[in-house]
């Protein structure tokens, strides 16, 4: 089984309550081939809610206690962001997801890509909270364009 970021299916689960679809992703859903996740919503919050960014770090010194998730606005919502990414190892555990695809620039499924925590647009080569704790536990992790692009027949096949 995919488990796949819910927004890249569509649903309107982003931090300002919209969506980032990808058609094949969609499909797959549709099809029966995949599994929707909002690690976001897992942890506790909201559509819409304040946009965060990992401060200190990426999402695995999020794990060890060495960086924060904190929100545009300064509140330290670390917490939620680690619930979130428990709940989506617990459901990639239970469905026994052969890969997950996580929506890039998060920072709980940035997989290669995340702002760097300044809220300044600019983007770093590092991973988010749920990335991290997935690839801890041995799960493939991807972003939406390395699936579509690379591994969407391969999977699938």
């Amino acid at each position: 089984m995919i488990l796949v970021s819910s927004c890249l299916a569509g649903l309107h689960v982003r931090y300002n309550g919209t969506h980032s679809l990808e058609e094949k992703i969609r499909q797959l859903v549709e099809e029966n081939h995949a599994v929707t996740v909002c690690p976001e919503l897992l942890g506790g919050f909201s559509t819409p809610r304040e946009p965060a960014e990992i401060v200190g770090g990426d999402g695995a010194d999020v794990l060890d206690g060495r960086a924060k998730v904190i929100e545009k606005s300064g509140a330290d919502v670390t917490d939620l962001y680690i619930k979130g990414s428990i709940a989506t190892l617990e459901k990639a555990q239970k469905l026994k997801a052969t890969v997950v695809v996580l929506k890039e620039n998060s920072p709980s499924c940035g997989s290669s890509t995340i702002y760097n925590g300044r809220f300044s647009g600019e983007k770093i080569a590092r991973n988010g909270v749920t990335t991290a704790l997935l690839r801890r536990n041995g799960i493939r992790v991807v972003s939406e364009d390395q699936f579509i692009g690379n591994l969407i027949h391969t999977i699938i096949e």
